[in-house]
């Protein structure tokens, strides 16, 4: 028996979570208050009798990709999702690297013209709703700083650039130029 067969097995014999209990699944009414909690207005859509929601932090849109079904409606993982197109298709080298660098808890893939920021829940094994609300607030920071890093990433050979402008004062203002604008 695989270990994901075995993870699946075992959360099937926990009883629902009730207030105060461990969760051991969680559900789209359970992700969505605790959206909420975290300060998010969030949208129910069903969709081919899966319920998907989508909110927005920070002024910009997510939505939650659901993963490893229970059983109907009932999950044990997920993803937080948030796809930005990338204005002029791509991002300065070393925006990804930089920030898996200097960043925990959420990662950012670039797929084309889009780079995506993603972050994964877990309650397998079991956690409190208040883990739950947590992940999602955390998730609401991570977007936070993430947004911060796109508007204040400065390309190596600028940073550096720069650098050798403070010690050289004969150095122009030309010889540093921002990075390109990244956009939803």
């Amino acid at each position: 028996m695989s270990n994901k067969q075995s993870a699946k097995n075992a959360a099937e014999s926990m009883p629902a979570a009730t207030p105060g209990e461990l969760l051991f699944s969680m559900n789209a009414e359970q992700v969505a208050e605790a959206i909420k909690a975290s300060g998010c207005a969030v949208t129910a859509v069903e969709h081919d009798g899966v319920v998907r929601l989508h909110s927005a932090s920070q002024g910009i849109g997510f939505q939650v990709l659901w993963g490893n079904a229970l059983r109907a409606g009932e999950y044990v993982d997920l993803t937080l999702s948030c796809p930005l197109r990338v204005e002029g298709g791509t991002l300065p080298e070393g925006v990804v690297s930089d920030w898996h660098r200097s960043k925990r808890f959420a990662r950012v893939a670039q797929h084309g013209d889009f780079v995506v920021l993603e972050m994964d829940v877990l309650v397998a094994g079991g956690v409190t709703p208040g883990h739950l609300d947590v992940m999602l607030q955390l998730w609401s920071q991570m977007m936070g700083q993430f947004f911060q890093h796109l508007r204040n990433f400065k390309p190596a050979s600028a940073a550096a650039a720069q650098d050798s402008a403070l010690e050289q004062p004969q150095a122009t203002a030309a010889a540093v130029e921002p990075a390109e604008a990244v956009a939803a």
